[in-house]
């Protein structure tokens, strides 16, 4: 399910992460818009081979273009099946992709939770476990989680969302007890509002009261978010696993 042709092998002139070790082959879900696909231009930046999985649309410039539904296992697993054949063994992931379904809980419907559990909690899951048959070979890996302030701290209208997100530090501390001994880390990073297309379009008197309830007082930027993502896949957080980073402008605090 690959869109780009074999790679040669890396270009001993680019760019080599983190001090001149060799580059990794980072996979990034829902990599072609937001946090996605802000996280995958960072790795990329940094020299990192980078995988973006993707259900359509364009992919971040220097990113090899995978499409993949993260509902779908069997399409998962040949993704990651062409991504270890034409660029090495996935060493990140960064299971991103997510969907939103909102409505009041008396309104909400089976198939909107079910939907929303899908991506968000199962399709996380898919990847995760395909991700780490290959980490567990090579003794290392990173696995980081892109969840939700709202999994911490709720949102009206959100039960479905919500409990998809919270879901991902429960599946983030049971993968490090399972696999922390392999030198493999797994963690959630949870977002709180961050400028995206979809808050751009809210009412302007929204935006006030949301940034208005944020001790920061504006929203975060991708790639804020993104950087919080590169320091958990990188050598300096080889001791951290299991964890919760908020990225919220305290807007979430004591959650």
């Amino acid at each position: 399910m690959t869109t780009t042709p074999r790679v040669p092998a890396p270009d001993a002139s680019a760019p080599r992460p983190e001090g001149g070790r060799p580059p990794r082959v980072v996979v990034v879900t829902g990599a072609s818009r937001g946090i996605g696909r802000a996280t995958a231009e960072a790795f990329v930046a940094a020299g990192d081979t980078v995988a973006a999985l993707h259900r359509g649309g364009d992919v971040p410039e220097g990113a090899h273009g995978y499409v993949a539904d993260v509902t779908d296992a069997d399409a998962v697993d040949r993704a990651f099946t062409a991504i270890e054949q034409e660029l090495g063994a996935v060493e990140v992931l960064v299971a991103n992709a997510g969907v939103t379904r909102d409505g009041l809980l008396l309104r909400m419907s089976d198939e909107d939770f079910d939907a929303v559990v899908n991506t968000n909690l199962t399709g996380t899951f898919r990847v995760v476990r395909r991700a780490s048959k290959g980490m567990i070979r090579l003794r290392r890996g990173r696995i980081v989680m892109i969840g939700s302030v709202v999994g911490l701290y709720g949102g009206a209208g959100q039960v479905n969302y919500a409990a998809s997100k919270a879901a991902l530090v429960g599946m983030a501390r049971s993968i490090t007890r399972e696999l922390g001994g392999r030198g493999i880390t797994a963690n959630v990073v949870a977002p709180g509002f961050v400028e995206t297309a979809m808050t751009a379009v809210l009412p302007e008197d929204t935006q006030k009261q949301y940034k208005a309830a944020i001790p920061a007082g504006r929203f975060a930027t991708v790639d804020e978010v993104a950087g919080v993502v590169q320091f958990l896949a990188s050598d300096a957080a080889a001791y951290v696993s299991g964890a919760v980073i908020p990225v919220d402008g305290g807007l979430g605090m004591g959650h």
